[in-house]
């Protein structure tokens, strides 16, 4: 065995006539090789290096209305790289792809498809790509495999009305890029589903293109990053109020953040957080409830008393008239916008977290337009089960999930610039500039994105076409199903 520098080598070399450019040892481009090369042999890098990670085709993230509210962003596959578009869901771990398909979402002739490039996974065509076998310590299921070198199989239940994936895991580079002055392409291994057959919300108006994990489990793409010494063992989402965000690997965050930390179960870690009072306008009530902070979930869910409390209490402040129940949304509390929208407040909304940090609630509603007027929502449903903060409740924060520290960190932020902006905790929000996208009660013909949402100042609305919520119910799935949970 020989050093890659050594004399042994640089003499064959010599002898064979591939010998160019031999570097001084000990010099500063000796060392400046060896670290190069370091980063091109599967992307390693120090997490102790403070450096971050993005995509290869960039950190930006954005929000699909018509995909079920969530936060989607495009990732590079195998060798040569492939694209998938897929939803980010920190509420589970698994990284799965369509593969192999017995039963997946089209990848044409639907509304979604003429808009986004989408892709299968094809383990063959695929010169890096690698079956994991029922040796491997993240295979989960090996009661269900047939021997200690066959594929190892996997199934995830969502609780996303019977929505599920199931297939093989297999390994395959990741590309990225650093996030520094002088980015460089880094090629990381990681472990994914192979998806064969999915079920449910994943065939046709949420992830049909695949889910990211980004759970605490060690099959997660952020758990491989840190063992693997590419990255620190944490990560950071931005949600901009126009629905285009950001995701880093290896951000820990600022020292000027908010921070609570977690409750950790040690059987199945998840980001779950106290929250010990929520403020409703001028009414402040204890709170004593645990969440999970989840960005597979559209909205945010509270079981009762608290769901009922917020609710009443938002009421009570609120100056428009309060419209009728309406079976197409998910939304108890809606109302009518009054014509001089600039004389109408919506009460502001903030949450008090173990350790006293604040966490103010930029974005508590959602804006519906009709044919006739517009109309919003107290942008929280009554759950039956957990505490869910969604993905509606980050907007306007960079979100830390510091898992070396086992906290959860949040900055107000503007997405496009990473600087930061000031806000008083105590301004309430005028009808005028409502913090969320308007959102119409229908069917998409196209794929409706609020990456051109850039000014608060204006009202973005859309027009009804039909009479059907399909394509903007929320979505769990960061609830996985205890039974098939990677330990």
């Amino acid at each position: 065995m020989h050093h890659r520098f050594s004399e042994p080598v640089k003499n064959w070399s010599n002898s064979t006539g591939k010998l160019s450019h031999w570097p001084l040892k000990d010099s500063f481009e000796y060392y400046a090789v060896l670290a190069h090369r370091d980063r091109l042999l599967r992307g390693r890098k120090l997490s102790g290096a403070n450096t971050t990670l993005s995509f290869a085709d960039g950190n930006f993230t954005f929000q699909i209305n018509s995909l079920g509210f969530l936060h989607y962003t495009t990732v590079q596959l195998g060798t040569p790289g492939v694209k998938f578009m897929v939803a980010l869901d920190t509420g589970s771990d698994l990284f799965w792809v369509p593969c192999d398909c017995t039963k997946c979402a089209p990848t044409e002739g639907t509304a979604y498809a003429s808009d986004f490039e989408l892709s299968i996974y094809d383990p063959k065509g695929s010169s890096t790509s690698k079956k994991v076998t029922c040796s491997s310590s993240l295979c989960a299921q090996r009661n269900q495999c047939l021997g200690t070198f066959s594929n190892c199989p996997y199934m995830v239940s969502y609780m996303s009305a019977q929505t599920s994936t199931s297939g093989i895991l297999v390994e395959d580079v990741l590309h990225l890029t650093t996030e520094d002055g002088h980015p460089d392409s880094v090629e990381a291994y990681v472990t994914f589903g192979c998806g064969r057959v999915q079920s449910g919300s994943f065939l046709d108006v949420a992830a049909p293109n695949g889910l990211f994990g980004l759970g605490m489990e060690k099959i997660a793409v952020p758990s491989i990053l840190s063992q693997e010494g590419l990255t620190a063992d944490s990560f950071s989402m931005c949600f901009g109020d126009d629905g285009t965000g950001r995701i880093s690997f290896g951000d820990k965050g600022s020292p000027d953040q908010e921070e609570t930390p977690f409750n950790l179960n040690p059987s199945h870690p998840t980001y779950n957080v106290t929250v010990t009072q929520i403020r409703v306008g001028t009414t402040l009530t204890e709170g004593g409830f645990t969440a999970l902070f989840d960005s597979g979930t559209s909205f945010t869910y509270l079981v009762d008393p608290t769901y009922s409390n917020l609710a009443v209490n938002f009421h009570s402040q609120t100056r428009d008239s309060r419209r009728p129940p309406d079976s197409r949304i998910p939304f108890e509390y809606c109302y009518d916008m009054s014509p001089d929208a600039n004389a109408s407040l919506i009460p502001s909304m903030s949450l008090t977290m173990k350790g006293g940090s604040h966490f103010l609630v930029y974005d508590p509603i959602i804006v519906i337009s009709t044919q006739s007027k517009l109309v919003y929502c107290l942008a929280v449903v009554k759950s039956t089960e957990l505490n869910i903060i969604g993905q509606n409740f980050m907007t306007g924060y960079r979100v830390v999930f510091d898992r070396e520290r086992f906290v959860l960190g949040w900055k107000k932020f503007d997405c496009y610039d990473i600087e930061e902006t000031n806000t008083s905790e105590e301004e309430q929000h005028p009808v005028s500039a409502p913090p969320a996208v308007a959102a119409g009660i229908r069917n998409y013909s196209t794929p409706e994105s609020t990456k051109d949402v850039k000014n608060n100042n204006s009202l973005t609305s859309v027009t009804l076409r039909s009479c059907h919520l399909h394509a903007s119910l929320p979505f769990f799935f960061g609830l996985v199903s205890i039974l098939t949970l990677l330990s």
